[in-house]
């Protein structure tokens, strides 16, 4: 059975990834582990925008990884954007192995708050299995709290729940059968 591995790239507080990797385990029901590699992240870079073009960051992973039948979560600290967005929160493959997650936007002082640690895990969590999703086939969810559903704002994502609705987690038990 595929398992799921969490790579830490550029990512100072490493506390983070445990919890982490916890949730991600308890959602999807597979092994999750922190997964190192050494990954230089200048080729995504955007001096213009001060930006890490997320679906290169995607792509350079992808040429790393050992395993395409396992599932990969790169978690970072950069800003990421895609050419269309301002920015973005993370970006997945659907169907593919790789996604990435940024903290960058998640974190309340971002936004000019006072630091939650509470607050910016929440996000992470709901956000790293938002993207996952997509790595098993799952679409955006018309249902505001399922974790599945698009979340242009921070606000959007606080809305959310941590979990997959119904419809989402049969899709996701389908998918994983095949």
């Amino acid at each position: 059975m595929a398992s799921i591995h969490i790579i830490p790239v550029h990512i100072l507080d490493r506390k983070i990834l445990t919890p982490l990797s916890k949730e991600i385990s308890h959602q999807f029901g597979l092994q999750t582990s922190i997964y190192n590699i050494e990954f230089d992240v200048s080729f995504a870079y955007d001096p213009f925008r001060n930006q890490y073009h997320s679906t290169k960051l995607i792509s350079g992973i992808r040429n790393l990884i050992d395993s395409p039948s396992n599932k990969y979560l790169a978690v970072t600290e950069l800003d990421l954007f895609i050419p269309i967005l301002t920015y973005v929160f993370g970006e997945a493959q659907l169907n593919g192995p790789v996604s990435i997650v940024s903290t960058k936007r998640l974190q309340p002082e971002f936004y000019g708050l006072p630091w939650d640690e509470n607050v910016a895990l929440d996000r992470l969590k709901k956000e790293a299995v938002h993207e996952l999703g997509h790595t098993f086939g799952l679409h955006h969810c018309p249902d505001f709290q399922c974790v599945l559903h698009s979340s242009t704002y921070v606000e959007e994502i606080d809305f959310k729940l941590v979990t997959l609705c119904e419809n989402c987690l049969l899709t996701l038990k389908k998918n994983m059968l095949l």
